[in-house]
């Protein structure tokens, strides 16, 4: 029957993956146990995220114990990627590798090795469950986004506009900001019942008041829009939730934020986005060190995040409002050497150099702030945004006097 070839299926619209049993290439059927339940708990946390299209135990573990090739379980199955494994015993340790092919070509977008003591197998197959997690998500994401760069403008459909909107948001640039709302918008004209392309236009038009600093309320009333608008689209997507949840608190409404958190949490508890939407609503909200913890989780989540400059920033503003000014400016500093152009952590430097006391590097970061985006610098600093509670911006003031600051 395996040399029957079967019809191929037609790939869904968002990235597909099937995860196969990873191959015991131990003597021990203990271990076989263990490689199928690292793949059903693998099936079972990718399902979660809805940017993935996931094939169900049922069908993925039919090839178990088959020696299939890549392209013809993409064939069959009608999915873009799949992960493969293999486990070995090594005396008392245990050897997992897994490896993500994009099956139509079989080129290897992602692979792992994982070597680790057999104490406790139970412990063990939930760590290597979350690890192999977190790394394939952000791989796909990536290959989704390369694929997409390699087409014409003109051929883009709506996920591949989207994928475009992606990849200039992560550049965290003025002209990559309007690159990335003129593809999410083009998404959203190829497709307006596409949730994405108003989930990525709710991140962009916020983001782009960073910059530019003009217009903030109606950016804000235009984020806040796009983003329900997502959700009415697609209710079950967390995603769209974690916008709506960011569009609310940057209105002042933490506590709505924080309920659209607490529902996306429930449809995908490892969404690194709506860990990164509850740590900077719990930081505004006087719980820096829950926000602190909760942001730290979103990036071990998805350290190559589209909006890792936005997170390591708001790290270095938690630390700067718990007063922890050394490490304010390690953090601050971290975003300015991987997102030079971002202007926010500037004047986070600037504030926390001023608490110190070190004044002419505090200077010379003020300077950077005020030149850098200086329609930004004056909305944060001449006004007060709205998600920023006075106490917090009198806090940051303080600094930036001590940096050289003067209200003119």
């Amino acid at each position: 029957m395996d040399s029957v070839v079967q019809p191929a299926l037609a790939l869904p619209d968002k990235p597909s993956v099937a995860v196969l049993p990873f191959t015991n290439m131990s003597t021990d059927p203990e271990q076989e146990f263990f490689g199928d339940g690292v793949a059903e708990d693998v099936i079972t946390a990718l399902s979660r995220y809805p940017s993935l299209f996931v094939i169900a135990r049922n069908s993925s573990f039919t090839y178990k114990g088959r020696a299939v090739d890549v392209k013809q379980i993409g064939r069959e199955l009608g999915v873009r990627y799949v992960l493969e494994g293999s486990l070995r015993t090594l005396g008392s340790r245990i050897r997992v590798t897994a490896q993500l092919v994009e099956a139509e070509t079989g080129k290897h977008v992602w692979a792992q090795r994982y070597d680790r003591d057999l104490a406790d197998i139970f412990a063990l197959q939930d760590e290597i469950t979350e690890a192999v997690t977190i790394a394939i998500a952000p791989a796909i994401a990536e290959a989704e986004q390369q694929r997409a760069m390699r087409k014409p403008p003109g051929s883009l459909d709506a996920w591949a506009a989207y994928q475009r909107g992606l990849w200039h948001s992560s550049r965290a640039s003025t002209e990559d900001n309007a690159l990335a709302q003129k593809f999410f918008q083009q998404a959203v004209d190829l497709d307006p019942s596409f949730a994405g392309g108003y989930k990525g236009l709710a991140g962009a038009i916020a983001a782009a008041s960073d910059f530019h600093g003009r217009g903030l309320l109606e950016a804000l009333s235009a984020a806040l829009a796009s983003a329900r608008r997502a959700v009415a689209l697609d209710g079950a997507d967390a995603e769209a939730r974690s916008r709506l949840a960011n569009a609310l608190y940057r209105e002042g409404d933490y506590k709505g934020g924080l309920t659209e958190v607490e529902r996306a949490l429930t449809i995908s508890p490892s969404l690194a986005d709506v860990h990164a939407a509850r740590g900077a609503i719990l930081i505004f909200s006087g719980r820096q060190k829950e926000g602190l913890a909760a942001l730290e989780r979103s990036i071990r989540l998805d350290p190559r995040s589209p909006g890792l400059g936005g997170r390591l920033n708001q790290i270095a503003l938690g630390l700067y409002l718990s007063q922890e000014y050394a490490a304010a400016v390690e953090a601050a500093r971290q975003v300015i050497r991987s997102y030079p152009e971002l202007p926010l952590p500037y004047r986070w430097l600037a504030a926390a150099l001023g608490q110190l006391g070190r004044i002419e590097e505090a200077k010379e970061a003020l300077n950077k702030a005020m030149v850098i985006a200086p329609a930004s610098f004056n909305m944060y600093v001449y006004g007060r945004v709205p998600w920023m509670p006075p106490e917090d911006h009198a806090h940051m003031l303080e600094g930036l006097r001590k940096a050289g600051w003067r209200e003119t």
